[in-house]
């Protein structure tokens, strides 16, 4: 059994933004996985709901605004002192100017082609398959 930092797996979600070729990335500023690459997205606070999530970490981890829609895929991570259900949702742009910040270091837009050359998340690959037909 792996031991976790809390008694409960903690609930993450993830905001996919897809414009054409492309889907919006960004690289971890912090563990786990520092200098990976990933939708953006976070921990769900107390009391939050998980679609005001998404707003919130799009707006502070690349600076822009979205709607949110459906639920696109569901997984998640069990490693040494982490446990979290990552739930990620659909959403598109409706306002703001991309520029990384607060738990990224860089964003930016990714064509799907381009994938193999970043370093991503091992979640992301399972997204990744979802998200193709």
């Amino acid at each position: 059994m792996t031991t976790t930092g809390s008694e409960r797996p903690q609930v993450g979600v993830g905001g996919v933004v897809i414009d054409g070729d492309r889907i919006l990335l960004v690289q971890r500023r912090h563990h786990p996985r520092k200098g990976h690459w990933a939708v953006p997205g976070g921990k769900v606070s107390p009391g939050e709901k998980m679609r005001d999530a998404v707003k919130r970490e799009l707006v502070e981890e690349t600076g822009l605004e979205v709607e949110v829609d459906e639920v696109v895929w569901v997984g998640e991570i069990v490693e040494e002192s982490v446990h979290l259900v990552l739930v990620d949702f659909m959403a598109r742009v409706v306002g703001g100017q991309l520029s990384p910040g607060d738990d990224a270091t860089d964003a930016r837009w990714v064509r799907f082609d381009d994938l193999d050359e970043y370093q991503l998340t091992p979640t992301m690959y399972e997204l990744i398959d979802t998200l193709r037909p």
